[in-house]
């Protein structure tokens, strides 16, 4: 179990290896057992609307999210709506993410380290969580990567005008998939700062960095009218800090560690020039491989003026969005880890410095010894993460599962009953598999959400939801499981819950993967009327 040499000498294959692993790691239990949780059941009925509902849709809620929606929706019409259609955007989008990692730690650090910084990406857990997910995070991820690729050339000297054009549409298609994936400018500012780019780079960049900021500001002065739509998220705590704070360690730890990983690496290979070459490597101080003197030898161009050390990339990738989401957090909370996803780009390239760093340790003992380091490393990874992968492609891993809530009820109606959602946002288990409710009704729905441009319709008042459920003989609840269902709140839910429990008897109560399907069929005493 070794590198083959040959691989290591084609950048291509550099990056191709680790996203054809990913995307098979992607297609292993990509249904989740034919589950959808209720982020993605937002998903899937938004993208079934038609073009204009979408539109109207977004003037009320989730605007932020209207490009994905919108791409969406042209997948669903075109391939139909399944769990595959859903979520395979995510696994190419992480496959790209993966590949162009891949490509950057090559570029900067040789083959090594840019196989062992793809390769860790897509192994790690919060990335394996968002590589099936039918949701845009996994999208801002690969598009964070391909703008940060392209850095990258800007800054070995490889920088056209189409170079930086391709840079501020990347920013830009990130913005509209989520604005706080703009993030990643003053991450890659830093990392402009710490090379010691050229002016004329950094003007380049301030230049196409601007342009993206103004394509994206639109939508999100636009959301803030919206923001009552993360008034879930709770407020920051010490204890939210514990998982930025060890992801930071990792990431000091490999920009520490691997900070000379590479130090007269050959190009394409990550062996370190003396054992190639008998040539000593020299580093400058801030970590960058000199390998003048190799690529002399092998006719290739040698490092230019700017040209960034893995560390100058990964740790401001890493940290500047974790710390940034928490400052905006202060002021208004926001910090969830699935909106800077994307950060983590960052330390899977520290930690394919890691892995390069011990390449070069072994490799100065015994050259075959150090092309079985990363298999094994890869080998290690697989078997220690393997609970973890299991976990994550199991209903178990989300909070509920909208497809099984709404295959028991096809299975418990009658026709002619009425059917309640406490709170109203659980009748996507209704918008997403419509057929489910075949010859019921939906008695406290006074405008569905196309009509009402919302994803969860409109309700009739109180007074109007209390006689509909008194002329029913038969009502289905579908509601949250205790454990994740929340206190009742509102006068309409409250409505729902007094008149069942006055009127009403509790017939069958089932719980099923985060969701609960009650039927409650009408008292017959004069006492019950």
């Amino acid at each position: 179990m070794t590198c083959d040499p040959r691989v290591l000498r084609r950048p291509l294959l550099v990056g191709l290896i680790p996203a054809v692993w990913t995307v098979v790691l992607g297609l292993w239990g990509l249904s989740r057992q034919n589950s959808v949780w209720r982020d993605e059941a937002a998903t899937w009925q938004v993208a079934r609307r038609s073009t204009g509902d979408i539109v109207r849709m977004l003037e009320h809620v989730d605007v932020v999210h209207s490009l994905y929606y919108l791409c969406m929706h042209g997948l669903f019409a075109g391939f139909g709506p399944s769990t595959t259609v859903l979520r395979l955007p995510s696994v190419l989008a992480v496959a790209a993410a993966v590949a162009c990692v891949a490509l950057i730690g090559h570029r900067l650090a040789g083959a090594y380290v840019g196989l062992g910084a793809g390769l860790a990406l897509g192994l790690l857990p919060a990335v394996q969580f968002y590589l099936q997910e039918g949701r845009p995070y996994a999208l801002v991820a690969a598009g964070s990567a391909a703008s940060t690729l392209l850095l990258v050339n800007a800054l070995r000297g490889r920088a056209r005008k189409r170079t930086w054009a391709a840079y501020a549409c990347a920013v830009l298609v990130c913005g509209w998939l989520n604005w706080l994936a703009l993030l990643i400018l003053p991450a890659h500012l830093i990392t402009l700062l710490w090379s010691r780019a050229p002016r004329g780079v950094r003007v380049r960049w301030a230049v196409a960095a601007g342009a993206a900021t103004a394509g994206v500001l639109p939508l999100a002065l636009f959301s803030l009218d919206q923001s009552g739509q993360v008034s879930w998220v709770p407020p920051l705590t010490w204890h939210m800090m514990i998982g930025p704070a060890i992801l930071l360690a990792i990431g000091g730890l490999g920009g520490l560690l691997g900070r000379r990983t590479g130090t007269g690496t050959a190009p394409g290979t990550g062996m370190g020039t003396a054992e190639r070459t008998g040539v000593a490597g020299r580093t400058d101080r801030t970590g960058r491989a000199d390998r003048t003197d190799l690529a002399d030898r092998e006719g290739r161009p040698g490092p230019v003026t700017g040209s960034p050390s893995v560390a100058a990339v990964g740790l401001p990738l890493l940290a500047v969005p974790q710390l940034g989401l928490i400052g905006l957090s202060l002021v208004k909370p926001l910090f969830v880890d699935r909106y800077i996803l994307f950060s983590l780009l960052g330390l899977a390239l520290l930690i394919g410095a890691l892995i390069g760093r011990a390449v070069d340790e072994v490799a100065r003992r015994s050259r075959p010894a150090a092309r079985c380091v990363l298999p094994v490393l890869v080998a290690v990874a697989l078997v220690a993460l393997l609970p973890q992968s299991l976990a994550k492609r199991s209903p178990a891993s989300r909070v509920d599962d909208v497809l099984a809530a709404a295959e028991r009820t096809r299975q418990l109606k009658h026709d002619g009953d009425g059917v309640l959602f406490i709170p109203a946002a659980r009748r996507d288990t209704w918008l997403v598999t419509p057929d489910a409710f075949t010859g019921t009704r939906d008695i406290a729905l006074a405008e569905t959400p196309e009509e009402s441009g919302t994803l969860k319709g409109v309700e009739a008042s109180p007074a109007r939801v209390r006689a509909a459920m008194l002329a029913q003989r038969r009502i289905l609840l579908v509601t949250d499981a205790t454990g994740v269902a929340r206190p009742t709140r509102g006068r309409r839910d409250r409505t729902k819950a007094e008149v069942l429990a006055t009127h009403f008897t509790l017939v069958s109560d089932e719980r099923i993967r985060g969701r609960r399907v009650a039927v409650y069929e009408r008292l017959t005493s004069a006492g019950g009327g």
